[in-house]
């Protein structure tokens, strides 16, 4: 059956990479439109693109005439539009926590090291690669550091971020892990962390939605 849901996604978008896994999850069919950010100047800057979503960036969600931007709104519409096998917790006691973790992923860390940001930082003001490095790492141990302090020996925390079901927290803290990884920080200093991250990476939902498990990741044919 052809699926009513479209994901404009990169593979190594982290915010589209929180999507897939809420997808994932949620057992929900979809469809792939790759959107390249770096060939020819970013994709996400054509035209076309740009009548989709506004602000150049993806992920951006179709469901069939739909158009769901923001990765967090996308998760929050897919949970509501599809209630069964939720990614969200029941009280709104444990749905606030993690929306907290969520965001602090999301808003706290992200935004500070996005691909646009360091395109800014290394075109506009040409700040060398060690130190846009090492402003990526200072960001991601910072919140990571927070993080970390958050879910350590809090008995709302189990297997994942909340509980024992993976969570909209879990999806935006995975992809996190991933950049932090791509930037050589030792995921070794946040135990809590690491563990939720060996847990989550055992599943199908998670594995499933990798960056290199993408049809464009590089060698995949449509990098």
């Amino acid at each position: 059956m052809s699926s009513a849901l479209t994901l404009y996604s990169y593979w190594r978008s982290s915010a589209a990479y929180r999507v897939r896994i809420a997808l994932n999850l949620k057992q929900l069919d979809y469809d792939l439109k790759i959107v390249h950010l770096v060939r020819d100047g970013g994709e996400q800057h054509s035209e076309a693109f740009h009548a989709l979503n506004p602000q150049e960036l993806v992920p951006v969600l179709m469901h069939g005439q739909r158009i769901v931007r923001q990765s967090l709104a996308i998760m929050e519409y897919l949970e509501e539009t599809f209630p069964d096998h939720p990614i969200m917790p029941a009280t709104a006691r444990d749905r606030a926590r993690v929306r907290g973790l969520a965001l602090a992923v999301a808003c706290d860390i992200h935004p500070l090291n996005n691909l646009r940001v360091l395109q800014f930082l290394e075109h506009d003001w040409n700040v060398p690669q060690p130190e846009r490095d090492a402003w990526v790492k200072r960001w991601i141990n910072t919140g990571f550091s927070a993080i970390e302090d958050m879910l350590r020996d809090n008995p709302s925390t189990g297997d994942y971020c909340e509980g024992d079901i993976p969570s909209v927290a879990d999806c935006c803290l995975i992809p996190q892990v991933y950049n932090a990884r791509r930037f050589a920080i030792d995921i070794d200093q946040y135990p809590t962390i690491a563990r939720i991250e060996a847990n989550c990476l055992a599943s199908e939902p998670f594995d499933k939605a990798r960056p290199e498990n993408q049809p464009d990741a590089p060698g995949s044919g449509d990098s």
